[in-house]
């Protein structure tokens, strides 16, 4: 697996566009959100429908044109140097094929940052554009307006992104011990095994480090997730596994169970309580770079910086 072109770093005074390319987003937090960036000496401009809800499904932030349209023009505006999402929740997989993807690769490398729903843009990025992203806390997200650990990761890795090449949470272990080298891709289990089969999904993680997390899955749909990916060819081949939050997902004691069980027969490193996802000191991952996961020592160590 190829490592994926790096976008450059930000530097103070940037433009980044905030979008919605899925679930509505309070005003007040976003609010918030964009108080942070400005305090980082950013220029953050909201798109116009970052605040609608679509009429007949409020779980959308509007309709699925109109959130493609925000991220196009977002995208392809030159003075933009970095897009960021408001929120996840659902909406992503409505939108993504409404994209021109000849005209987001013509307009360069940029920073694309988002987690959760958003898994299936990072793919998108990695097939279509073969542009590294970060999984990364969002605009309006409640654990990134409230933690100042996860806000000072994201900002470093923005702005001195050599100063965060290597990730520790502090709390990873091995479930499976080991080292392995390959290249970063992941996000959302369910997002990725929702994307099984769509215009936009990788053949695989073959020779990648697998960066993954969920949020309100109990252990028998994780089980029938990760089985799905097993079945499908999308593990073989695999290098090796970091484990993010698993909020809401029922008591760890079972969830390690089913991860053992599916995973460990894989025979690679595999680390868990990696302090990804849906939790509030959420880190920082970078996609589509060469890296090395120390299970045991609960590292993931990049060979670059995720930006130029």
């Amino acid at each position: 697996m190829p490592a994926l072109t790096r976008p450059a770093r930000l530097a103070a005074g940037a433009r980044v566009a905030v979008v919605a390319p899925s679930g509505p987003v309070p005003e007040e937090r976003l609010e918030a959100g964009l108080d942070i960036l400005r305090g980082w000496d950013l220029d953050p401009v909201v798109a116009p429908h970052v605040l609608d809800r679509h009429t007949e499904f409020p779980y959308l932030a509007g309709t699925d044109a109109d959130r493609a349209a925000d991220f196009q023009a977002a995208w392809c505006d030159p003075d933009v140097t970095a897009v960021l999402c408001a929120r996840g929740g659902y909406g992503a997989q409505r939108m993504v094929d409404l994209l021109d993807w000849d005209a987001v690769r013509a307009a360069g490398p940029k920073v694309f940052v988002g987690f959760s729903d958003i898994t299936a843009l990072h793919e998108a990025f990695a097939t279509r554009v073969g542009l590294a992203t970060l999984h990364g806390p969002m605009v309006s997200a409640m654990g990134f307006l409230k933690n100042a650990r996860s806000q000072e990761h994201l900002r470093a890795t923005l702005f001195e992104p050599e100063s965060v090449r290597t990730i520790a949470s502090g709390e990873a272990t091995a479930l499976v011990p080991g080292k392995a080298r390959g290249v970063t891709l992941g996000g959302c289990a369910s997002l990725l095994a929702a994307e099984l089969g769509t215009p936009h999904a990788r053949a695989g993680a073959r020779g990648g480090l697998l960066l993954v997390e969920d949020v309100g899955e109990e252990a028998y749909r994780l089980d029938r997730i990760l089985t799905q990916l097993l079945r499908g060819g999308w593990l073989d081949g695999v290098a090796g596994v970091a484990l993010g939050s698993w909020t809401d997902c029922g008591p760890y004691e079972r969830l390690r169970e089913v991860f053992a069980d599916r995973l460990g027969p894989l025979g690679v490193p595999v680390a868990e309580h990696f302090g990804f996802g849906h939790v509030e000191e959420a880190l920082t991952m970078p996609f589509g770079l060469r890296a090395e996961l120390d299970a045991d020592a609960g590292t993931l160590t990049l060979e670059e910086p995720a930006l130029i």
